[in-house]
């Protein structure tokens, strides 16, 4: 220690600086630069002596004795978990929970002040976590109540994470270290239809699972495949998504659609219909399947149509093309614009034939609502109300006749008026709506006068009929009739 003085005495009596100080004004960052030139010049002093240096704590002990080291592990441990429950209390969210640990500790380490770094997946935290807070060690956490170890168990099953997960609580999904126990985290957390829960799982599957192996397991969890897909896309990762495009496993997902469309760039009708007749057989789900099988039949069904009609157009032995002309082909076109198209040219035919509309409402299992409400907009549009009557026209099993709309009465009156009916047609189903207010709305904004005088007449309501009386001709059948309750009223009140 006596000799390091003595070089120090030596060094600021030989040196050529000066020391700084603020009364001098004019030159105050230059001396500032050199003080601190000065300070990092002493250093290499020290450095150069430093095997000959006894380093003394704040405490008086020498630095690397033996109960110097055990002082500073106590304290290190103390901030580290002062640290950690704070970050805990602020709500701070992570992948895992902290379980409780063996101390690393060993006594060379602490002789020695080695480090040491706790290996990733020991304690359940992503590595970057363990970089950002700086901590390196975790002493064994003694000072929580038992009451809240619970909360941090390792002992929960698939469901009973994927629930925790789904309540925002921080769970370990570091011990599911099987394949089979992965999977089923995998499936429970699909069974939950939470996307934050199915994408976490899907994060720590990514990290902990060879490609080849996540992605064949994907091959069978569609729903699983669709969110690590819009995660890679979310999160910029091309060169996993295009290694996921290039696997069997997305076949499922986007080549049998993208081989299904191709039939929208055919533009020959037979050749369509053969590709179609080919896309059955890809492995679609049932229910793709089913609609796919559809569309192949429809387009068979539209060839046929669409030959005979043709036929029947050029022949003129039809009526009806004579009268209304087709304006377009009825190749390719959708199923309800194909029951137009029956129940505009074809109505009348037998259910035995191809283009019968009642053929395509079995085969396509067309529900009633949607046929009742395409078969009377093409009824209509011909001014055929006896078809109209006869397709609103039900019988129960005694035999007796009613007026049934599974579409409503008042949009029948609105299909029918836009179609011009009469209003002798108009009235008759204006008096078949329910609903009073919306009886007398329809009737009188579509002038159906016989309606609205009923309608008061049978509500009693003398104000509104002699008020509706100025709104019909003077001497008209409406105003006899209206005068005629208005005397009956007068009558049964005596």
């Amino acid at each position: 220690m006596s000799r390091a003085r003595a070089d120090e005495e030596e060094y600021w009596h030989s040196s050529k600086f000066r020391a700084f100080t603020f009364d001098d004004e004019d030159d105050e960052l230059s001396q500032l630069k050199e003080s601190k030139r000065a300070v990092n010049s002493l250093r290499d002093i020290v450095d150069d002596d430093d095997d000959d240096l006894e380093r003394v704590s704040w405490s008086g002990e020498p630095v690397g004795s033996i109960s110097w080291s055990i002082k500073e592990t106590a304290s290190g441990s103390t901030s580290s978990l002062e640290g950690r429950d704070s970050s805990l209390q602020k709500g701070s969210s992570s992948y895992a929970a902290l379980p409780k640990q063996v101390s690393s500790y060993s006594l060379s380490s602490l002789f020695k002040g080695e480090d040491h770094h706790i290996p990733y997946g020991q304690m359940g935290f992503p590595s970057e976590s363990l970089t950002d807070t700086g901590v390196k060690n975790y002493a064994p956490e003694l000072r929580r109540p038992k009451a809240e170890y619970k909360d941090y168990s390792n002992d929960w099953s698939p469901k009973d994470t994927v629930r925790r997960m789904q309540r925002g609580k921080v769970c370990s999904l570091e011990r599911f270290r099987s394949l089979q126990d992965k999977l089923v985290l995998l499936d429970e957390a699909v069974a939950g239809h939470d996307g934050n829960v199915i994408t976490a799982v899907l994060i720590f599957l990514k990290r902990t699972l060879r490609r080849e192996i996540l992605f064949r397991e994907l091959e069978v969890r569609q729903v699983a495949l669709c969110h690590l897909i819009h995660f890679l896309r979310e999160t910029g990762e091309q060169k996993l998504l295009l290694d996921l495009l290039r696997t069997d496993c997305f076949f499922t997902l986007s080549l049998q659609l993208s081989q299904y469309r191709e039939h929208l760039n055919i533009q020959d009708v037979e050749k369509r219909r053969e590709f179609l007749k080919g896309c059955i057989g890809l492995p679609f789900s049932a229910e793709d399947t089913s609609h796919i099988q559809d569309h192949y039949t429809l387009l068979e069904r539209q060839i046929i149509i669409e030959a005979n009609d043709r036929h029947l157009e050029m022949a003129g032995q039809s009526e009806i093309f004579r009268k209304y002309p087709r304006k377009a082909s009825i190749l390719n076109m959708p199923l309800v614009t194909t029951l137009f198209y029956s129940c505009f040219y074809h109505y009348t035919e037998a259910e035995g034939t191809f283009s019968s509309p009642t053929n395509l409402k079995k085969t396509f299992k067309i529900p009633d609502k949607q046929y009742v409400l395409t078969a009377l907009a093409a009824r209509a549009k011909l001014r055929a109300w006896e078809d109209v009557d006869a397709l609103l026209t039900t019988k129960n099993w005694l035999g007796y006749t009613k007026k049934k709309a599974p579409i409503g009465f008042h949009r029948v009156v609105e299909m029918l008026q836009r179609n011009n009916a009469p209003v002798q047609v108009l009235q008759e189903y204006v008096r078949l709506v329910e609903d009073v207010e919306t009886r007398l709305n329809l009737a009188t904004k579509y002038k159906c006068h016989d309606v609205v005088i009923e309608t008061y007449r049978d509500l009693k309501d003398r104000i509104q009929l002699i008020a509706y009386k100025c709104k019909v001709e003077r001497g008209s059948a409406e105003e006899e009739k209206i005068n005629s309750i208005l005397n009956n009223m007068v009558r049964s009140a005596y």
